[in-house]
């Protein structure tokens, strides 16, 4: 199954809009998992990239939450691994995952990525929703579609077709 074979419809955007709200972000270094929170500043991040104004987090895992065979996203995730490299942009290892472990999937932690570059990245890997900050600001996630009318004027969310 393929996302274009689920219909991109209010309830299903509803749906994926309040699991990516409560899902847990985490990022690496050395060794350790840094949980990063939609609606909080991310200081430890932005100590780490003095130089930097803006981050993001993203997958080419999954696309529109829609799940495909593990080789398929691991080519996918290397692929979006080569263009964060050959852009220049720094990038760690993230994930993201439900609370519960039900539904986890690697992500990569960009440093230095605009809102304008990742929202393209999203949309060139089928990504509905990223996460995107710029320092001193707290945490948004980025939603590539049109708001429910109940969720239009959630904190925090950003509808880039709305």
């Amino acid at each position: 199954m393929q996302a274009s074979d689920i219909p991109l419809d209010a309830a299903r955007i509803a749906h994926l809009t309040r699991s990516y709200l409560a899902a847990d972000y985490r990022w690496e270094l050395s060794g350790e998992w840094h949980h990063l929170r939609i609606g909080h500043p991310e200081p430890d991040v932005e100590a780490l990239y003095p130089d930097h104004l803006h981050f993001g987090l993203i997958s080419a895992w999954d696309p529109h939450s829609v799940k495909r065979p593990e080789m398929v996203n691991r080519t996918a995730d290397r692929a979006l691994q080569q263009e964060l490299h050959a852009a220049g942009w720094p990038h760690r290892a993230a994930f993201s995952s439900a609370a519960n472990r039900s539904w986890r999937e690697p992500s990569w932690l960009v440093i230095g990525i605009e809102a304008a570059a990742m929202d393209a990245l999203a949309r060139r890997f089928g990504q509905l929703g990223t996460l995107h900050w710029e320092r001193g600001q707290p945490v948004r996630l980025r939603m590539d579609t049109s708001p429910p009318p109940a969720l239009a004027h959630l904190p925090f969310v950003d509808w880039l077709n709305g």
